[in-house]
């Protein structure tokens, strides 16, 4: 069985137009958390003037109401994020790092070298719980492809740092199949964030579990994007997901139905169509 890491409550709500309320945003961490997902990022500890639909994270992380059998995990960009993260009671912190010195300067002010440096101490004080997803680990939108040396590099420092779980994300949606396979093979890591911007979404998530990764985010309805990443449409959506492994045999652990119900919800809050496919087209064969 595959872990699916359901992102849409932060990766998928940071690029709405609408900013949702702390009580809305945990009622959908809520509602995923009894599909049978593994693990939910609930919050991103960001400043609320950067990114101001993540604000009131701690209300968010406050108001969910837990459930046995499911993380809750929140992602952190730095020391401060790291203090708040602390208050909390989730279980996973996921630290972030974007593989380029554009890509960190215009999402943590920071360059490569910065931003490892703030990334390793925060690693280094809890590596057990924590993952590192490295950003933009295929192309840049400010530098363009990125060299898969400089990946394999970060990947293998934060390894002998003791980070339980290292994810490469292809946060502009620029990844071929064949290249998620070899970078995934190449280095070991353990998952694969993917976004759908150019169609090539599913079929690397899907090459990226071949290759060896056991753990695949994905956001409900397709909903994402980067709001420092221009053209970053959303990732990929976690019914279309589900529909697609489960179909081929790869248990999920998931109830799709549910899903579903979940994304047609969702689309009644945000007042507009999904990008994800199979809430709309149904399920076949159907229930």
């Amino acid at each position: 069985m595959i872990s699916i890491c359901e992102v849409g409550p932060r990766d998928g709500l940071q690029n709405e137009r609408d900013v949702l309320p702390p009580e809305t945003r945990a009622e959908l961490v809520n509602r995923l958390a009894t599909t049978g997902l593994p693990r939910i990022e609930v919050v991103s500890f960001v400043r609320d003037e950067a990114v101001p639909q993540m604000a009131g994270a701690e209300e968010v992380a406050a108001a969910i109401e837990r459930r046995d059998g499911v993380e809750y995990a929140g992602l952190v960009l730095n020391e401060k994020g790291l203090e708040r993260f602390n208050e909390t009671a989730l279980d996973r912190m996921n630290v972030t790092l974007g593989a380029t010195d554009g890509f960190n300067q215009r999402n943590a002010n920071a360059s490569l070298a910065e931003a490892n440096e703030r990334a390793s101490a925060i690693v280094a004080s809890r590596p057990e719980g924590t993952t590192v997803t490295i950003s933009v680990a295929f192309g840049c939108p400010f530098e363009g492809r990125v060299d898969p040396d400089v990946v394999s590099g970060l990947v293998n420092h934060f390894r002998e740092l003791g980070a339980e779980e290292i994810v490469l994300a292809d946060t502009i949606g620029v990844a071929t199949p064949g290249q998620v396979k070899s970078l995934i093979a190449d280095t070991g890591a353990d998952g694969f964030h993917g976004h759908n911007t150019r169609n090539t979404g599913y079929a690397n998530a899907y090459t990226a579990l071949e290759a060896g990764a056991t753990l695949l985010d994905a956001s409900i309805g397709g909903l994402g994007g980067c709001p420092f990443a221009p053209k970053a449409t959303g990732n990929i959506a976690t019914e279309d997901l589900v529909y697609m492994l489960e179909g081929d045999g790869v248990e999920t652990g998931v109830d799709l139905g549910a899903l579903v119900a979940i994304s047609e919800w969702l689309a009644t809050v945000l007042g507009r169509p999904l990008e994800g496919q199979l809430y709309r087209a149904g399920i076949f064969p159907s229930a």
